[in-house]
């Protein structure tokens, strides 16, 4: 009951990316700071379940259903050499949160722990309680559709010690913000604005109509003219208006080509030599 169901290439590449940043991460602090920290905010299960579809017998030979599980972020994050010293795994659905408690009994005597609820909330209450002198942190937001407040963004930011991979869901930002404004309701106008933490994207997105001139001619209906590189190019900026230092993301696209994410590193840290030391690895892994 527990399955989490989902993914593909795009998948795969997210997460090798982020695996090949943790590992980089916890091998380079290692002998800086006393406390290396991993949250992920939408944890799931800790695997992911991929199902391949039975293929009826006719002229070639069938094919039963193939399940093959593969290992989501948390379980990519426990196996991290040298290891983080504590782990946290933040997930809304109860039966998820269950699979982490088994996931988390594989492996006695790790810092780990799990917290039900809501993410915004539970980050919020997270960087609340703890004092981040000595300690450094890799934040995955992996959120379903839009869930992330830019206020929660903010919380991350003060913090000065979490780098952030960040992944925006394109497709989502493209189908709430409608082509035509009469589409575009109070409800998907407070969703973008939630997550982005400012309505300009409504100037920035939609043409605005030049009056009737003199022939009595009139310019193009009002409608949206921005395209997914205009959305992802406007969140770029905004994540740079918050953040010291925002990478160049990585586009991830679904089986058709369409793209549907792009994935953000965000750092913290205001420090030259922080900011130095993330930017070089992150680019050598977004780049390679």
């Amino acid at each position: 009951m527990s399955d989490h169901e989902f993914g593909n290439v795009s998948t795969d590449l997210k997460l090798s990316l982020v695996e090949a940043y943790l590992k980089a991460f916890t091998t380079a602090l290692r002998p800086q700071f006393p406390e290396l920290w991993y949250i992920d905010a939408f944890a799931g299960t800790g695997e992911r379940v991929i199902k391949q579809t039975a293929v009826p017998a006719d002229l070639m030979p069938g094919q039963a259903e193939k399940i093959e599980r593969r290992r989501g972020s948390a379980q990519i994050a426990l196996d991290i050499r040298p290891a983080f010293d504590r782990i946290v795994f933040m997930e809304k659905k109860k039966s998820y949160c269950s699979a982490l408690e088994r996931l988390k009994e594989q492996y006695p005597g790790r810092n780990i722990d799990i917290v039900r609820g809501d993410a915004n909330a539970a980050i919020e209450a997270e960087i609340q309680a703890m004092k981040w002198v000595g300690k450094r942190a890799v934040m995955f937001l992996d959120p379903y559709g839009m869930a992330v407040n830019w206020t929660t963004l903010e919380r991350i930011r003060k913090t000065e010690a979490i780098d952030v991979w960040y992944l925006v869901s394109l497709a989502g930002l493209f189908r709430q913000a409608t082509r035509d404004p009469e589409k575009l309701d109070d409800s998907k106008r407070v969703a973008i604005t939630r997550m982005l933490g400012t309505d300009e994207w409504i100037e920035a997105w939609y043409n605005r109509p030049k009056k009737e001139d003199l022939l009595g001619e009139y310019d193009d209906v009002y409608q949206r003219v921005a395209d997914v590189e205009a959305i992802e190019s406007f969140v770029g900026k905004r994540l740079k208006s918050l953040f010291p230092a925002v990478l160049p993301p990585k586009r991830l696209k679904n089986a058709n080509g369409a793209p549907m994410f792009s994935l953000f590193l965000a750092i913290s840290n205001p420090a030259g030599k922080a900011i130095g030391l993330a930017t070089k690895i992150g680019n050598s892994i977004l780049k390679a």
